[in-house]
């Protein structure tokens, strides 16, 4: 995914393979895969499903059981399934780095085993290198560096080692 409006996009078409959502609900489950530090704004979300309706990826209706104001639902349209399915399989280097790689995993299912791996994969030499430049730069940390710099390196180091164990089992999973 070239941009954040691809991987936005990606996201989006996931959730709604899941089932039709309005937008209010599209942006809490958008938090629940990225996190509370990054919350996406309203004003991002919206341009954005306003150019999926426009591609005709997904398509839009009221919500007749709402009992307030009417509400917009989202759905995704059979080019939006074909998008999605195109998306699954299109692998690339920020497949791996950290925003696309949440995002890819949290739709891991429709992804063939070959790309799963082929992404765990590259997701597992990102880190690696990571983890070899902290090292590198824990290793030669001048006298009287910051300690609270130190520590969110020492931090990082122990969080990407982790990581790569992880993703060392899951490859081995994802071969058998």
């Amino acid at each position: 995914m070239r941009s954040r409006s691809d991987s936005l996009e990606f996201a989006l078409l996931g959730l709604l393979t899941q089932s039709p959502l309005h937008g209010y609900e599209l942006r809490k489950r958008m938090g629940t895969i990225f996190g509370p530090f990054r919350a996406l704004s309203f004003s991002v979300l919206y341009p954005q499903l306003r150019r999926m309706l426009d591609s005709g990826v997904i398509a839009e209706s009221a919500d007749e059981n709402s009992s307030r104001r009417s509400r917009i639902v989202y759905a995704i349209s059979d080019k939006g399934l074909a998008r999605f399915s195109e998306l699954t399989e299109t692998v690339s280097p920020d497949t791996w780095e950290d925003e696309g790689f949440e995002i890819r995993f949290a739709f891991f299912s429709p992804t063939s085993s070959k790309n799963r791996v082929r992404i765990l994969e590259g997701r597992h030499r990102r880190l690696k290198e990571k983890a070899e430049i902290l090292r590198g730069e824990l290793e030669k940390s001048p006298v009287g560096i910051d300690r609270y710099l130190e520590e969110w390196r020492r931090h990082s180091l122990e969080s990407a080692d982790r990581e790569i164990s992880w993703l060392e089992d899951m490859i081995k999973t994802e071969r058998k």
